[in-house]
């Protein structure tokens, strides 16, 4: 099995992105499937590009995706994907788009197709706090998680993919009051164990992970 795991590039005046320092950072082999990983930048339609590229050259079984949410205070695995650009602040090239459909033949919203329960539990099983995440907001992380499901379902099908969102840095948390962070080393772990409950589990768990709000 080959999985390719993006990250990206340090966006919205931060001198750092956690997701691509994680990536790089997971070990090549995991659960005996070959870890690609891939640099995708911070920008609407671009980040689509380098990875329908990526897909095209690597041939993954697999295409994860992990993007910084800072303020939240651990690790979320999205479970859906919508058909929406909505941005709050311009992309890191200056795109700041309002209420138009990522593609415009595309369905409303895609599930991810990577056991999401499964790594929620195997991550909390190494005592890093997870959840499931039911919005993955409406700025190139959720265009990605719905973009790639989208390439995959028109021009890849059989392929999996999902989305994980990872906290702050703590460095990027020093200036900002009351703001919750993650080390390094245990996002990776996470990472890790969020990957071997998509290698080794074929049908997802059956276990609440839904929320009132």
């Amino acid at each position: 099995m080959k999985i390719l795991v993006t990250g990206f590039d340090p966006f919205g005046g931060e001198e750092v992105n956690p997701a691509i320092e994680t990536v790089k950072r997971l070990p090549d082999t995991i659960g005996g499937a070959k870890i690609i990983k891939l640099e995708i930048p911070t920008v609407c339609h671009q980040s689509l590009r380098v990875i329908d590229e990526a897909i095209a050259g690597y041939d993954p079984d697999v295409v994860l995706s992990v993007g910084q949410a800072g303020g939240r205070p651990d690790i979320t695995v999205e479970r859906v994907g919508i058909n929406v650009d909505d941005c709050r602040i311009p992309d890191n090239a200056g795109n700041q788009i309002v209420d138009e459909p990522i593609y415009a033949d595309g369905p409303a919203a895609y599930f991810v197709t990577v056991p999401i329960k499964a790594m929620v539990q195997r991550i909390r099983e190494r005592n890093i706090p997870a959840s499931v995440s039911n919005t993955a907001g409406t700025f190139v992380c959720n265009h990605v998680t719905y973009g790639v499901c989208h390439l995959l379902a028109v021009k890849y099908p059989g392929k999996r993919s999902g989305f994980i969102h990872i906290p702050f840095l703590p460095q990027q948390a020093v200036d900002k009051k009351n703001m919750p962070s993650m080390s390094q080393d245990m996002m990776v772990e996470a990472i890790t164990a969020a990957i071997e409950a998509v290698v080794d589990t074929e049908k997802d768990i059956k276990v609440t992970g839904g929320a009132t709000h």
